[in-house]
Formats: structure tokens, sequence, C-alpha cells
């Protein structure tokens, strides 16, 4: 028996070392070198090394010291070229060469140019790897519409000085039902509940993927703090991304290399929406008050009515309790609000409905909190969507969504200005807000709720950015997307009549006066209109205004109140001061949130 055992050891053994590849096997007792296939003069091709990004890789070193590198993804036919440096720091953090921006399904071919420091002899080497990719893979969720896989760009028009462009576009799938064992409600209320599946990726102006988050590594529906909506995607000035989800917030690099992956501050819950990259080096996090004590006594979880404030290493170093700083029992513009579509809860069966005075009154005086519309903290009054950080002030400037305002507020928590209709805000913040004017300087005849032409203000806005490169300490320059729900305080007589801009505003904080300098989407109607969600932002490099309207183009059948299809976002990129796009994108089946430009060279520490 044991000769027979012996036997078939010895055979299993010889069997093993025949099917290995000749390079993998070493001297008899002597240790395994490697057992992957060598292309070129380095080491192995690792496809997608930090599980996260897919349509990534690193072409090892193979034991060479690598000074710099040129990577260069050759384009499919008639498709976009991506090309960008990697200076010796990345190559050293990464083990070899980076490679971004592969195409899926398809035996790319990487042209690779580098400096190899090799006993003492340096020699610049140019080769050609080729790296297969497998298909895009995005979660199953289920839908009784169109499939994650149906996401897709169709591009209208691309002006060749736009041509390099990589855009990344933060999705939102349908929620999922793995999150229904999680519950939080102590204290009463909060926004835990949303959990929709991410859908993150980076197109070129061709139309293809090129990047795209695979998020199962770090985001789980079925646990509490790894759950979520992804959201607030921004690149940072050393090229990576931060964003947040849930009760989390993170930092990768564009290969997928976690930088670092943090729980909120014991203080707060729900983060979404927004986290800004100041240039302090801080992050501002929209987040909420994890245990508030009312004046009344009751012990509630607020939402989305705090930005925290935390340093490098996620110390706290200053908060915004809202409901402190703002009037939380405004309610002019949450009484107009279009029911069906309280930013992303979307219930199809009350579009059009609004609340009386007396609906929401009843409701303020029970013990309803959470994600609700309703007044002061533990409802969702404020609604903030966006908070950028003004350098030149020490100061934020926020967007609320259910104040219809952009408002500025100090460091000391004052109230700067407020852009905003004047109907409901009472003393003392009716001083703060901003006069109309042309553009000679001279006021325009406005209403408590609309005003003469050239001049609008925003409705249930979203992202309201500073434009740093055109502002100084007394003028500033403010980009928003106009959603335009609940326009001039009321829904219309038909949905059809809503429409959405992108908006640009000059600010005189000495005079306090605001003027309009440009805008786009009115003219499109309710083709382009978005109910919820969207962006628009100046980017430096090109001169040019980003507009995304995420939510377009949305269908649902009006007697069950469901939706039959996901909407068809709108990418559109302007050159300073024109109407005429110079980019535009349709985003086809997926619910849009934001979208921005990714700039490849920045991100391997090469901004241009």
């Amino acid at each position: 028996m044991k000769h027979s055992l012996l036997m078939l050891a010895l055979g299993a053994a010889v069997f093993s070392s025949a099917t290995l590849p000749a390079h993998a096997m070493g001297a008899v007792g002597g240790p395994v070198v490697r057992y992957a296939s060598i292309q070129g003069q380095l080491g192995e091709v690792i496809v997608n090394p930090y599980k996260v990004a897919p349509l990534t890789a690193v072409i090892k070193n193979g034991g060479y010291d690598l000074e710099s590198a040129t990577v260069t993804i050759v384009p499919k036919e008639n498709g976009q070229t991506i090309t960008y440096n990697v200076p010796k720091k990345q190559l050293l953090t990464h083990g070899g060469i980076p490679v971004f921006g592969l195409y899926a399904d398809y035996r790319n071919e990487v042209k690779v140019s580098y400096v190899r420091d090799f006993n003492g002899k340096k020699e610049t080497i140019n080769e050609s790897y080729f790296i297969y990719c497998s298909p895009v893979s995005w979660i199953n969720q289920g839908t009784n519409y169109e499939s994650p896989e149906d996401f897709t760009a169709i591009v209208k028009k691309v002006d060749p000085a736009f041509s390099d462009r990589l855009y990344l576009i933060s999705n939102i799938g349908d929620e999922t039902g793995l999150n229904n064992r999680a519950v939080w409600n102590n204290p009463m209320g909060g926004a835990l509940t949303w959990n929709f599946v991410p859908q993150i990726a980076v197109f070129d102006t061709k139309g293809e993927i090129r990047w795209y988050l695979d998020p199962r590594t770090i985001w789980d529906p079925e646990s509490i703090y790894s759950a979520g909506v992804m959201m607030g995607f921004r690149q940072n000035d050393d090229g990576a991304l931060t964003w947040g989800f849930g009760q989390k917030y993170v930092k990768y690099d564009i290969i997928g290399r976690e930088i670092w992956n943090r729980r909120l501050p014991a203080s707060y819950n729900d983060y979404s929406h927004s986290m800004d990259p100041a240039q302090n080096g801080h992050y501002f996090l929209r987040v909420a008050s994890a245990d508030h004590r009312r004046p009344d006594n009751k012990r509630i979880r607020t939402v989305r009515d705090v930005i925290a404030e935390v340093d490098e290493d996620g110390v706290v170093v200053d908060e915004f309790k809202l409901w402190d700083i703002l009037d939380p029992y405004r309610s002019d513009v949450i009484r107009a609000l279009d029911q069906g579509a309280v930013c992303l809860n979307i219930d199809a069966s009350k579009a059009g409905h609004t609340l009386s005075a007396e609906e929401l009154a009843q409701q303020d005086k029970t013990d309803n909190f959470g994600d609700i519309a309703g007044t002061g903290a533990g409802r969702n009054w404020a609604h903030v969507n966006s908070v950028d950080y003004d350098p030149s002030d020490d100061s934020i400037i926020i967007s609320s969504r259910h104040q219809s305002a952009i408002i500025k507020i100090g460091r000391d928590k004052k109230v700067k200005w407020i852009l905003s209709a004047p109907k409901g805000w009472r003393a003392p913040w009716k001083d703060a807000l901003l006069t109309p004017v042309d553009k000679n300087g001279k006021p325009i005849k406005c209403t408590d709720v609309s005003c003469e032409g050239g001049f609008d203000w925003t409705w249930t806005q979203h992202t309201a950015f500073r434009i740093d490169s055109k502002s100084d300490k007394d003028v500033i320059y403010v980009s928003a997307f106009d959603n335009g729900d609940a326009r001039g305080m009321e829904q219309p007589a038909l949905p059809s009549m809503k429409y959405s801009r992108a908006v640009v505003y000059k600010i005189d904080q000495k005079k306090m006066t605001v003027e309009q300098v440009w805008e786009y989407g009115k003219e499109r109607g309710h083709e382009w209109f978005s109910p919820v969600t969207s962006l628009t932002e100046y980017n430096p490099d090109k001169n040019s205004i980003l507009a995304y309207s995420a939510t377009a183009g949305a269908s649902f059948d009006l007697q069950s109140g469901a939706f039959t299809s996901s909407p068809n976002p709108w990418l559109e990129e302007f050159k300073w001061g024109e109407t005429e796009p110079a980019v535009e994108i349709q985003f086809k089946n997926t619910s849009g949130y934001q979208a921005m430009v990714l700039d490849v060279n920045k991100a391997f520490g090469n901004p241009q």
C-alpha cells in the first residue's frame, strides 16, 4: 500500500513538472523564479492590479531600475489615443509601469518607452506589450427595463480642440435589495436608506469606456459601514480621486491603489453629494449629525445639513451646523417642490404634487424624522449638494437645494451673502441677499420670485463652484446647474414646461450685487430638463464650461407611476462665453449624477 502511494506521489510530481512552462522551472531543489509569461524586456503584466479598476494594468519592472516612462495606448481604428508620462515615483510605487485607458474586451497594444538603469548603464528602450481586458462587468441590478450593460455613449459633436478629453461619468444604478437587513434608526431619522449600485466610468470622445470602477472590493450593500451611494468624485491636485459613500470617504489613484479608506468621524453620519478637496489641504465633507439634541430635547440624526472639515489625517478641525447658521424653518421652496422628485427619492406616482402649508405644518408636529421634505433639524430642510472652499477669505460656498439658494458662509459661521429669490427670507438673512444687476451694474426690476429679462435665480440647483482663475477677493464668478424644479415657487401647468439651465454668475461681494453672465439650456426646453442631480463646472485648461444634465429623458407610466426607462443624460462642454457646445455626448439608459474632466497627465504627477 505504501509502495502504491509512493508511486502515485512520484507520478503526480513528474506530471506537474512536465506541464510547467520551461522558464518557470528552477534547478532541482532551487527556488521557482516565476510562473507568468514575459512579453518584453521587463516583467509580468498584471491586469487590474488592485482589484478596483479592470481596465488598468502594471507592467512589472522585472527587477530593473526604471527612471521614467512614456505610455501610449494604441487606439482602435478611428479611436482616441491616450498617452502620458510616468515619473520615477510612480514607477517605484507600482513596481513597474502603470497602464491606464485600456479598451474592454479587446487585445490592446501598449507602446512603452522607458529609461532603464542596469549595472550603471542607462539606456532608453522602446517596445510594445499586448494586453487583453475582459468585457465591462457591472453589478447586476435585476431591473425591469435596461440592464447596466446598456449604459452607452452617443457622440454627437466634438470640436478638434477637445478631442483629447476624457470624462469621468459618476452615475447611479438602481437600489439593491441586499441592504434590507441594515436598520439604523437610533437616534431617529437620517438618510441611511440611500444605497444605489455604483456606476462609474471614464469615456473618451469616441464614446468608448476607457476606465471603470469595480466597487465589489470596497462597497458592500449588506454592511452599514461599506454601503451607500458613491458621490462627490473629485480629482485632487495630486491627481488622485476622492469621493464618499454612506459612512465612508476614500482616496484612490486611477490605477486603483488605495491611498486611504476611512469611516466618517464619529460625530457624523450619512455622507452624500459633496467632498471638496480644498486648497488648504483639508476636505469639506457634506454629512449629517449622528446625534443631535433638538431644543425640544429629542435626539435625532439630521439630514444633509452639516459640513465637516477634516485635515489630511482625518482629524476634524471645524464644522458648520447649518441649522444654527441659516433658517431651518423657511418652507417656501419645500412646499413648492415636486414631491415626485425630492432629489434621489424619486416617486413618479407623486409627480407634480406639492405640500400645502397645512400638510407641512402637520408633518412637522410629528416625530417623523429622516429623509423627508420638512423643516427643522432632523428633516430634509436644507439638502446641501455641494461645498466649495474660497481661500481668498477662508469661507465656503454651499448649494442648498431645498432653499433654492447659493450661500457663502465665513469661518465665523456668519452668512456673507445669499443668491436666492427673496421670498420667505426673514431678518437677519434677508439683509444678505444679493441684488440682481445688468451688465452696466444697474439693478434689474424683480419681484420676490422673478426678474425681468436677462436674469433668473437658481431653483433646486446642484453644484455652486467658485471659478478660481477668474475670481479675486472682491469679485467672484460662480457656476451652477439650475435644475429648475419649483421655478418661481410653483409647479407649472404642464410638466413639459419645465427646463434646466447651466448658468454662470458674476458676484461683486463689496457691492452685494449679482450679474448673470452666461446661461444654456432654456432653449433646449424639457428635452434637457433634469429634475435632480447634475453639474456645471469651469475647466481652466481649455477655458471652458462643462455641463451635465444628468437625469434628463426618463420616461414612466402615468397610471402606475413606475419608470419604464432610465434617464438619458446630456454632456456638453463650451468654450468660455459661447452657447454652441464644442462637445455634445448623450448617455443612454443610466441615471446620472455628475461628470467631470479627468486629466490623465495630472493623475501621474504631470499636470499640463
